[in-house]
């Protein structure tokens, strides 16, 4: 029916993140981070000719990249989160940072487009999560570097079980935090070689969590309930605090497209 909303994944995520976009682009969370100075440093040394900033979101990948690059093209579902980073690259007078609307399992982009990709806490939103990291390689020229970064999934069951339910609630376009072993064996499977594997802890403060992505207090609530009722196991490893707040394991890669 004309004029009827797109009810598919890919618009569900573009309507969720869209009124957002200044949040994220304000997000320090997002904005800071020794993970992004890691990237910043690799995309450094290597001085990309084209560099892809893939799943955008707030540019903060664009922005540290783009001062050694030739070029950046920021990518993202949503057309406002886009508006804000060309937006903010023009503030800043970053004149070499494009923007392209696309979802990550669809690229529109030739073959070996890319001599570098930077993809940081995007993938968990993916429809097709092996879809988008093939779709990374094929835009990626052979032996150019891949550096992906996102929130993981600790792996045992009972930790998994928690993190999928709390991530979910908070936010309703939520498809996966993979654990380490599923990050591998996809980029493998994608045609990357990859060359290092992190991992680390970081601190999400739960108003700030919460009000980021505008939860319903329902959905908040709920997430508090399940905190509140979660075993020793479970609150010990996510080291939830008395406001909710907790620790969310992370994943850092960098791989060569083989």
């Amino acid at each position: 029916m004309t004029g009827s909303p797109d009810n598919s994944h890919d618009g569900h995520v573009a309507r969720q993140f869209g009124p957002q976009a200044a949040a994220y682009v304000q997000s320090a969370v997002h904005a800071a981070g020794a993970d992004l100075d890691r990237l910043e440093t690799i995309a450094q040394a290597l001085q990309p000719r084209h560099a892809l900033d893939l799943g955008s979101g707030g540019g903060h990948v664009a922005y540290r990249i783009a001062g050694h690059a030739g070029a950046v093209t920021a990518c993202d579902l949503s057309a406002e989160m886009l508006a804000a980073v060309a937006q903010v690259a023009a503030g800043r007078g970053i004149a070499n940072v494009a923007t392209r609307q696309a979802p990550a399992e669809r690229l529109p982009f030739p073959d070996a487009a890319f001599d570098f990709v930077g993809c940081r806490f995007s993938a968990h939103h993916w429809l097709g999560f092996e879809a988008g990291l093939r779709e990374s390689r094929r835009v990626l020229a052979p032996g150019s570097v891949a550096v992906f970064i996102d929130g993981m999934s600790p792996g045992r069951a009972v930790l998994d079980t928690h993190l999928q339910t709390i991530e979910l609630l908070r936010d309703t376009s939520h498809v996966r935090d993979y654990a380490a072993a599923e990050w591998l064996g996809a980029l493998e499977r994608a045609g990357f070689a990859v060359k290092a594997a992190t991992t680390d802890r970081l601190r999400m403060d739960f108003p700030t969590w919460i009000a980021r992505m505008r939860t319903p207090d329902t959905n908040a609530a709920a997430i508090r309930a399940l905190q509140a009722g979660a075993s020793a196991e479970v609150r010990g490893h996510f080291g939830i605090e008395a406001d909710g707040s907790f620790q969310l394991d992370t994943i850092f890669v960098k791989a060569i497209a083989a």
